[in-house]
């Protein structure tokens, strides 16, 4: 069925007791014509559950408004000769059209609410990597990943979340045994790489637990990668954000794929993380700036500094919207404690980038396109946010686009062509293939 109701079905199903109150939500916001809410009401009006279609179908692609969703929902409710699923399905639906069900007079109990407690969502990826470097270690890696996210409210401002992989690897070429301290690279394995409770307060949200943390200033240049502790975020145009905790070196820190290229004894450990975060952003520009503090063991291989055991860095970075399509940023962060003895290159990390249109993995057709310039010093990045096309300890330039196939199947084409900063030459393609759900 298309995904839009007739105007006769919503006017057929309002409840006879409904009260017309609008207090708490806006029952006047339309719910997009790519909620799941549509199928879901398609799926109860085959099985006869609602009824009023007349010819079966929905008009057009026009919205309906949520206080019209609600009466339908209301509609099915009120029926007691349902299957299991169907019953279900309508328990999901109250569950998210709980506030103009109340308005309408149509109670909501907490077991009905609680019904659509725990929500999943995730993907499965494919992903292929040729690596060529000038000095022969060039290797090819595919990827298989299924990744799932369950999400379970607690309370009205606590929920929790992790997130579980499941992860296949082969690599082929020179130079393959990189990776955790087991001395190769982990073929096979599940693991559940974070888990944490998150609360909204206005406009400060809280995380406690293993979570992914984000340089906002520079834009992931600095770091995109979990620590195990606790963070706060404050404000909502500005925002300052504060984290600390426990940061494991394992096989996906850029410092940790950077051993064998430095020739280092660096041990795969944890080490105490604190970082600030400040940014600014609204309407066209945004800006920002984040320090941040690595600390517990010896950090000399990369540092220069025997003996130290920090690393720390400052970063920075900004981004401007010169139309709705075309957004440019550019970032820096700065080592603070490197030796003097370090040439430029492993002081300092830069991306600048420009970027046109954005795929939204919702809308099929839907795509963007980038490019930019990018030099990641092992003092400055620990794990930067782009995809594995460039690690730390290279320069160079970086092209990609995504593109939607369909709704939620999108894929990422990713070429890098630069140097070492040993300079010696290096490319690298990166493709995935990826089912949303």
């Amino acid at each position: 069925m298309k995904k839009t109701l007739v105007s006769a079905l919503t006017t057929a199903l309002v409840v006879g007791a409904a009260s017309t109150t609008f207090a708490a939500a806006n029952p006047f916001s339309d719910v997009p014509a790519d909620h799941w809410a549509y199928d879901a009401v398609a799926q109860l009006a085959q099985d006869g559950v609602v009824n009023g279609y007349g010819d079966g179908t929905y008009r057009g692609q026009q919205n309906i408004t949520r206080y019209e969703m609600a009466q339908i929902i209301a509609k099915a409710m009120a029926k007691t000769d349902v299957s299991a699923a169907d019953k279900a399905m309508i328990d999901k639906l109250a569950a998210e059209f709980s506030d103009e069900l109340n308005n309408l007079g149509v109670r909501v109990s907490n077991l009905e609410k609680k019904v659509d407690n725990v929500k999943w969502d995730g993907f499965v990826r494919y992903e292929y990597v040729r690596r060529n470097d000038e000095d022969a270690n060039s290797r090819t890696k595919q990827h298989v990943v299924l990744r799932l996210n369950p999400s379970m409210q607690i309370n009205d401002k606590w929920t929790a979340h992790a997130r579980i992989e499941h992860s296949i690897s082969t690599n082929s070429g020179t130079n393959v045994t990189y990776g955790p301290s087991t001395g190769g690279y982990r073929e096979d394995y599940t693991h559940v790489n974070k888990i944490w409770a998150e609360a909204d307060y206005g406009t400060t949200n809280i995380k406690l637990g293993r979570f992914g943390t984000f340089s906002n200033g520079s834009h992931g240049l600095a770091l995109d990668d979990n620590i195990t502790g606790a963070q706060v975020t404050f404000g909502k145009d500005f925002k300052v954000q504060v984290a600390g905790g426990r940061y494991n070196w394992d096989g996906d820190s850029a410092m940790a794929w950077a051993r064998d290229a430095m020739g280092s004894n660096f041990n795969y450990t944890t080490a105490t993380y604190w970082g600030i975060d400040m940014s600014y952003a609204k309407n066209k520009f945004d800006a920002g700036v984040g320090y941040r503090e690595y600390k517990g063991q010896d950090f000399s291989a990369y540092t220069g500094n025997v003996g130290k055991d920090k690393v720390a860095a400052w970063d920075l970075g900004f981004g401007y919207h010169f139309t709705p399509t075309v957004y440019f940023n550019a970032d820096y962060a700065a080592a603070t404690n490197a030796a003097d003895s370090l040439n430029s290159d492993d002081k300092k990390s830069y991306n600048i980038q420009l970027n046109y249109k954005g795929m939204d993995a919702s809308k099929k057709g839907s795509f963007g396109i980038w490019t930019a310039y990018r030099h990641l010093a092992y003092t400055t990045t620990v794990t930067p946010t782009y995809d594995t096309a460039i690690y730390a300890g290279e320069k160079g330039w970086d092209i990609g686009v995504n593109y939607a196939f369909a709704k939620n199947i999108t894929g990422d084409v990713e070429y890098f062509n630069g140097k070492k900063f040993n300079d010696q030459g290096i490319s690298r393609i990166y493709t995935n293939l990826t089912f949303l759900f």
